[in-house]
């Protein structure tokens, strides 16, 4: 089965040459970089980081299931 999930990113100027980058269906996926694409890879990598859950909240029980999202560019 496969199954695509689409996310939202959200630009705005930040001043002084940076732009913000937000996940919009994400709290707290928010980044920012001197330029659009320096922007981008910085929010995929905070999302990345709010996604990945740590060892402990992980769990491995039987009522759970791995699931990876793939973001292309």
């Amino acid at each position: 089965m496969s199954e695509a999930l689409n996310l939202t990113i959200r630009y705005q100027d930040a001043g002084e040459g940076w732009v913000t980058a937000q996940v919009v269906e994400i709290p707290g996926a928010i980044s920012e970089g001197p330029n659009r694409q320096a922007a981008r890879e910085n929010v995929v990598d905070a999302l990345r980081t709010l996604l990945t859950a740590d060892e402990t909240s992980a769990g491995s029980d039987r009522d759970s299931e791995a699931l990876t999202l793939t973001v292309g560019s």
